[in-house]
């Protein structure tokens, strides 16, 4: 049976630290049936916010998400739980491998908790190590496998009850570059009709293996590149904590509040960027969400520029500025 993937203004909020973090900010995107889907943002984009959501684990503030025609943020109770052991796998960074258990025993316990007989569970198990080329590892216990063969233990694991959807999280990242193209060309072919695979990952060699790769972080377009005024009014704001970052910006005239959101409501106040400073360069520079907001004091004339031009301007300053945004 053929599935889509369809996640629509999908936005995540929560408290850390006290402030307010949008890991995801009006997310959306769409999978077609066989894709091999890549997640590609550096640490901190949301790559890992947006697997837990589509793996029911975590319920979005807003926006939804709708595997083939079950909206997956509606689910509640024995529904989410039917969804996250038949139709999703997840193989997880850190493998979550049983230390005290075999390959083949680590590959059994989902099957043997969902109620198969051990005879059962452990055909399945047999033939999914073979699948992924451990046969001759079954009996071995993480300890004793390398971390390409472990991921591939893991990946057997995920697939146990044969999930229309596999969701695997930065597979390749404690893998050297030996263990690497074992696990891509397996996560490769598990893409087929009838199932998606969706990589989150900072790695762009899986890019070149993927038939749709998602930017969470993704880049200015040429043309809004070149330095531009931007002018405001009281009160108005650059940005907003948690916004896609795009420009550094220099004041010309006025003043910018620089503030952080806290999770009750609160504002923090950072610092005041007057005439000549800037601010707003680490997010750009980082490819990070804003850190902070900036919202003018009174009528305020800034110059917004790409990173690049910035340095061309002014060399030595990038990274030095107050405001972490």
């Amino acid at each position: 049976m053929p599935v889509s993937l369809s996640i629509k203004s999908l936005t995540v909020e929560f408290t850390s630290g006290g402030y307010k973090i949008r890991p995801l900010n009006g997310f959306s995107c769409d999978g077609d049936d066989g894709q091999l889907m890549v997640l590609l943002g550096p640490s901190g984009c949301g790559k890992t916010t947006l697997l837990s959501c589509l793996a029911g684990l975590l319920t979005p503030t807003s926006g939804s998400i709708h595997f083939n025609d079950e909206e997956i943020t509606g689910l509640r109770g024995r529904a989410l739980a039917t969804y996250r052991r038949h139709t999703v796998g997840v193989v997880f960074q850190a493998f979550n491998l049983i230390p005290s258990l075999s390959a083949r025993s680590n590959v059994m316990v989902p099957l043997r908790l969902a109620g198969a007989s051990r005879k059962a569970a452990r055909e399945r198990a047999t033939t999914l190590l073979a699948q992924v080329g451990l046969s001759e590892r079954a009996n071995y216990r993480p300890g004793q496998l390398s971390g390409g063969q472990q991921q591939r233990a893991a990946i057997a694991r995920a697939l146990v009850h044969d999930p229309p959807l596999v969701l695997a999280d930065e597979p390749t990242a404690h893998l050297d570059y030996v263990q690497v193209e074992g696990v891509l060309r397996l996560l490769r072919d598990l893409a087929r009709p009838g199932r998606m695979v969706v990589v989150a990952t900072h790695d762009e060699r899986i890019t070149q293996l993927a038939d749709k790769v998602v930017e969470l972080t993704p880049h200015l377009p040429a043309e809004q590149r070149e330095p531009r005024e931007v002018t405001l009014g009281e009160g108005q704001f650059v940005f907003r904590q948690g916004d896609p970052s795009d420009l550094v910006y220099v004041v010309q005239s006025g003043e910018v509040e620089i503030l952080r959101e806290m999770g009750d409501g609160a504002e923090e106040h950072v610092t005041v960027i007057g005439p000549g400073g800037y601010f707003g360069e680490l997010g750009p520079m980082l490819n990070l969400p804003r850190s902070a907001s900036a919202r003018a004091l009174s009528a305020t004339v800034l110059t917004g520029c790409s990173v690049q031009e910035f340095r061309s301007q002014r060399p030595g300053h990038l990274g030095q500025a107050a405001a972490q945004s």
